[in-house]
């Protein structure tokens, strides 16, 4: 089909024939001249339908560094000091005081579980030396209904929920008290009256998980929000960018919460990845980002409250980089001493930890003093260690219940190792002390 304008040209151009030549001539030029302004190439835009542009007519790539790193919101100096009134949460005394004996207590149990380890009572345990902050303030801002998927590194997130230490203990210890009947390694906690979805050893498969319970509850239009916590190390396996991409497109009501904490194990953030930390690829999946400061327990808890509220509100997800340190080996399977100085440790430690940058924050205000640091801290191990005792006494679970809860009812093949497990024990029970186990 010829279009319009050329069939008006070639209109005039016939005109020539029968016009005088100076009127002919004086439309043909009027004409090619609005021709010559229709296909302007300079005004032109990209109709393309994958990405919002312009068009440029110089060859550049587009440089890592196009913009300066994204900057770390903060409350608190380390001194424990507002640094902007405006941005004070305004807590209650019993919520910081609550803030500061979960973060403490998380920091006992760490301790003593540790050294339950290393003494061959259990067989694994993972610290969160350094990172109390992140999980205390993130906790504390959700809604108690929230659907929460950790890593393992979330413990103080399930204690500031209600999680009993006997809880954390019988876990640990695989024994009969045990939420999960000794099926799993010990730190992989779960609760489902307390939204927490039970931790698995494979790194990042939370996060494809979470988009899609995310979307369940936006489906469900029940005013709640699904939050997926992980590491800068866990972030770099495709299941992250799959989530991602999943919530951003399905618009889900989603916090993603990226613990970036220095080291995935042994692998320092700067071998992990060459852009600035995990923040920067929000936008590029379309999600509304921020990085805080993870040993900021009250910009921790500005962040996640407000991505919370217009998660819910807007039903989009969110992403936030809380960064933070290690402070710990990676699990009792780590020396972290072979990848890292002592002096580097010391300085999270002493200088810059969320305890106590929050101690000097109740300090302050004359909320808090040695006098109850001594007490607390001596009233918080007698009762880890109450919890501890406990645990140790219990029993294991009935070997029975290596067979249940995998269908609603016992199939032959099933049956069948049930058997020959039985009577294995029976030929080699000298081997298997059936009296540790209840009956």
């Amino acid at each position: 089909m010829i279009p319009q304008d050329y069939l008006g040209l070639a209109f005039f151009s016939m005109l020539c024939c029968f016009w005088p030549l100076g009127i002919a001539a004086f439309y043909l030029s009027q004409k090619v001249l609005q021709l010559q302004q229709t296909f302007d190439s300079s005004l032109e835009k990209p109709q393309f339908p994958g990405a919002s542009a312009e068009f440029v007519d110089q060859l550049e790539f587009i440089q890592p560094n196009v913009i300066s790193g994204i900057p770390v919101y903060r409350v608190m100096d380390r001194q424990g000091n507002i640094i902007n009134p405006s941005q004070d949460p305004q807590l209650s005394k019993e919520t910081v005081l609550n803030f500061y004996q979960k973060m403490t207590m998380l920091n006992t149990m760490d301790r003593i579980l540790y050294e339950s380890q290393r003494q061959g009572r259990i067989s694994f345990y993972m610290t969160n030396y350094g990172e109390e902050g992140t999980h205390i303030g993130s906790a504390a801002a959700l809604d108690p209904n929230d659907l929460v998927f950790g890593q393992y590194r979330e413990a103080g997130v399930l204690m500031y929920r209600g999680f009993p230490l006997d809880h954390f203990m019988a876990q640990c210890y695989a024994n009969a008290d045990d939420l999960g009947k000794g099926r799993q390694m010990p730190v992989h906690y779960g609760s489902k009256d307390l939204n927490f979805v039970t931790i698995s050893s494979p790194l990042a498969t939370q996060i494809p998980q979470a988009a899609g319970a995310a979307y369940a509850v936006k489906r469900e239009n029940t005013n709640r929000a699904v939050i997926c916590y992980f590491g800068e190390g866990a972030a770099s396996e495709g299941d992250a960018h799959a989530g991602f991409n999943f919530s951003a497109t399905l618009e889900c009501p989603l916090i993603f919460f990226c613990r970036n904490n220095g080291y995935a194990i042994s692998t320092p953030t700067n071998e992990q990845y060459r852009g600035d930390g995990i923040a920067a690829r929000g936008p590029g999946y379309g999600m509304l980002s921020i990085r805080v400061d993870g040993n900021d327990v009250f910009a921790v808890y500005n962040a996640t409250k407000e991505a919370r509220r217009r998660a819910v509100a807007e039903n989009q997800p969110f992403l936030i980089e809380a960064m933070t340190y290690r402070i710990g080996h990676h699990s009792t399977s780590d020396d972290s001493s072979a990848y890292r100085s002592v002096d580097e440790v010391n300085y999270w430690d002493k200088q810059d930890h969320p305890i106590s940058r929050l101690r000097h924050y109740m300090t302050a205000r004359g909320w808090w003093s040695e006098d109850d640091e001594r007490s607390w801290r001596k009233q918080s191990r007698k009762t880890v260690m109450e919890a501890f005792e406990r645990a140790e006494r219990r029993l294991k679970p009935n070997p029975e219940l290596l067979f249940t809860d995998v269908y609603q009812e016992m199939i032959p093949s099933l049956n069948k190792q049930r058997e020959s497990l039985w009577r294995h024990v029976q030929q080699y029970k000298e081997n298997y002390p059936l009296d540790l186990y209840e009956k």
